[in-house]
């Protein structure tokens, strides 16, 4: 296969390099929703707001870990530090 004959037109190569870029987002993503399932499975936290917080992240995968990260996380140690 000649890359030239598969990337004859600018519009070609700009939709492959929009779905690498895409991919890319997707694959941070998912690593991202890894470590807050892994944060929020060992973070002090009594067994049932653990729950809580995975079944939010679950449901709303995107606003779930950003709401983790921004809120909860730094909740979850303050709290046992008390």
């Amino acid at each position: 296969m000649d890359w030239e004959q598969l990337f004859n037109s600018p519009e070609q190569l700009l939709a492959f390099g929009g779905f690498g870029l895409v991919g890319l987002l997707l694959i941070g993503w998912l690593a991202l929703f890894i470590c807050a399932v892994v944060s929020i499975i060992g973070s002090p936290l009594s067994f049932g707001m653990t729950l809580v917080w995975l079944v939010i992240a679950f449901c709303a995968p995107f606003l779930g870990v950003l709401a983790w990260f921004l809120i909860g996380r730094g909740d979850a140690y303050r709290r046992a530090a008390c």
